[in-house]
């Protein structure tokens, strides 16, 4: 017997597909996203923390899931949304279907949803606040769930996904940076690892004193869920710490870093998602595809005074991509360059900033 499953949107429509996944009501943010693959590395992604995902790519599950490709460890979205399951997997590495995957780590999926109209929906109108059941559940109740959602819940996400307490990577490595954790990926972990640099991970609330106990060569703000605005613990850390060590921002931890040298960020209309972001380079004019997964973004004009400078932006709508600073060893990008999943274009970005803290 097929189970009916709804998606509750804050403007009032209701949505009704086929549940898979785990037998439970969710709340949290519709968001889309354009990757032709990847779901594993998409659900397990913690800057996915607060959302409910929505697939663009007609079919998921094809492929199964892999414990290997997760980005952390566990589903970090609040609920899955998809045109339709595959219910016959083919992969010579997989461990678990998708439905699997989805029930162990008690999560809703809804199938038989018009992913092309509620995608121009979102564009249209931006994202929505919204509640999935695949439970027996009333519309006007799923509905007002899905309404008295909090709207600034930036610090609360962050603290369910950053670490909460120090963990050291490899530490016969010479050269280390360290990590401030608004919801690092494992890729990015790996990343440092495989260019011979050790890593310490510090939850993002750390001091700054606490951090150069370690010794490290340099500082990742990484990325990670929710409005920058209320990660105030993490602004004060970097605000010591940029004349001291090279910085290097990504995704949100880009915003951060602008938002410690008094720089604003604001909502996007509906956020980039996906593997297929074209960015400029302002100095060279080279075109990079870049993986993307963000809601908020820097407002550059606000970047004038601060010392901070444009480097890159999207060719799609013109948004902050890339910044430095006219003095200190700053590096910060909106993109994704660990990819996983994504082009792997600007991967080399790991080899400038770990250039930069031998230069320093």
């Amino acid at each position: 017997m097929k189970k009916q499953a709804k998606l509750a949107l804050e403007d009032g429509t209701i949505l009704k597909g086929e549940g898979f996944g785990y037998e439970t009501t969710k709340v949290g943010e519709v968001v889309f996203s354009t990757g032709m693959g990847g779901y594993t590395e998409s659900l397990t992604d913690p800057s996915a923390k607060g959302a409910i995902l929505m697939s663009t790519y007609p079919v998921e599950g094809n492929y199964g899931v892999c414990e290997d490709w997760y980005q952390s460890d566990k589903i970090q979205v609040e609920g899955f949304v998809v045109r339709e399951v595959c219910k016959h997997v083919s992969n010579f590495s997989y461990q678990k279907t998708l439905d699997d995957f989805l029930t162990e780590f008690k999560v809703p999926g809804i199938s038989g949803i018009d992913t092309r109209d509620l995608t121009l929906k979102i564009r249209e109108y931006g994202t929505l606040k919204g509640a999935i059941s695949t439970e027996e559940i009333d519309d006007d109740e799923l509905i007002a769930l899905a309404r008295d959602q909090s709207d600034d819940v930036g610090s609360e996400l962050v603290k369910l996904v950053s670490t909460k307490e120090i963990q050291q990577f490899s530490e016969d490595f010479d050269k280390k940076v360290a990590i401030l954790d608004c919801g690092v990926k494992k890729s990015v972990i790996q990343e440092f690892l495989q260019r011979d640099i050790g890593v310490v991970v510090f939850p993002y609330d750390t001091d700054y004193k606490t951090i150069l106990d370690y010794d490290p060569k340099g500082l990742l703000v990484s990325p990670g869920p929710g409005n920058p605005d209320s990660i105030v613990e993490s602004i004060t850390t970097i605000q010591k710490l940029a004349n001291r060590l090279p910085v290097f921002g990504i995704c949100s931890g880009q915003q951060l870093i602008a938002k410690s040298f008094g720089a604003k960020s604001f909502k996007m209309k509906f956020g980039h998602r996906g593997g297929n972001q074209p960015v400029r380079d302002l100095e060279t004019g080279k075109v990079y595809i870049t993986s993307q997964s963000h809601g908020f973004t820097i407002d550059k004009e606000s970047l004038k005074g601060t010392g901070l400078e444009l480097t890159q932006i999207n060719l799609n709508d013109g948004t902050p991509e890339g910044i430095g600073h006219e003095e200190l060893p700053i590096l910060g990008i909106q993109y994704r360059p660990e990819a996983t999943p994504g082009p792997n274009d600007t991967k080399f970005v790991f080899d400038d900033f770990s250039k930069m803290m031998d230069d320093y």
